[in-house]
C-alpha cells in the first residue's frame, strides 16, 4: 500500500476498514469472540483493494503477506498465545497492506498491545480483579483484538 495507492483509495474501502475495526473491538471486548464473517469480508475487502489499486502485482504481495501472517498466528495459536479470532483477523486485516508494510503493521499492533495491556492491567489491579496468564474465564483475558484494529488504523495511517 504505497503512499500514491493509498490517496486513491476509495471512500467506501476506507469505510469498510474503519467499520472492520469497530465491529472486532466491539465483539472481542464484549463477546470475546471475532467473527469469521467479519474476517473474510475484511481479507476479501483488502485483497479487491490490492487488486484495483495495484493491479497483480499488489494483488500478489497483500496475499503474500496475509499468508505469512496466516502461518505466524497458526503457530502462536497452537502455542496458546492468541486465540484463534486473533489470528484470523490479523491475518485478514494483513491484505490491507503490502508485504514491504509488514513490519509496520506488526509494530502498530505490537506497539498497540503494550498500551491495551497497559490500561488492562492498571484497570484489573484498581477493580481488585486477579491478573492471570490463563484461566477458564474469558473475560479474565486481554481481547487482543482490539489493538490488532488499532494498531491496523494506525498502520494504515503512518502510510498515508
Amino acid at each position: 500500500m504505497s503512499g500514491s495507492h493509498v490517496m486513491t483509495l476509495p471512500l467506501v474501502f476506507q469505510a469498510l476498514l474503519l467499520a472492520a475495526a469497530l465491529v472486532a473491538s466491539w465483539s472481542d471486548a464484549f463477546r470475546r469472540r471475532i467473527p469469521n464473517w467479519l474476517c473474510l469480508v475484511t481479507a476479501l475487502a483488502g485483497l479487491s483493494f490490492a487488486a484495483l489499486s495495484g493491479g497483480a502485482w499488489a494483488l500478489g504481495s497483500h496475499a503474500l503477506h496475509a499468508s505469512i501472517a496466516l502461518v505466524a498466528g497458526m503457530i502462536l495459536f497452537a502455542l496458546g498465545g492468541i486465540g484463534g479470532g486473533d489470528a484470523k483477523f490479523y491475518t485478514a486485516v494483513a491484505t490491507w497492506f503490502a508485504l514491504a508494510q509488514a513490519i509496520l503493521l506488526l509494530l502498530a499492533v505490537s506497539l498497540s498491545g503494550l498500551v491495551i495491556f497497559i490500561v488492562w492491567f492498571v484497570y484489573r489491579r484498581a477493580a481488585g480483579k486477579p491478573i492471570r496468564w490463563s484461566s477458564r474465564d474469558p473475560g479474565d483475558g486481554l481481547p487482543y483484538g482490539i489493538p490488532i484494529a488499532l494498531g491496523t488504523l494506525v498502520a494504515y495511517w503512518v502510510a498515508l
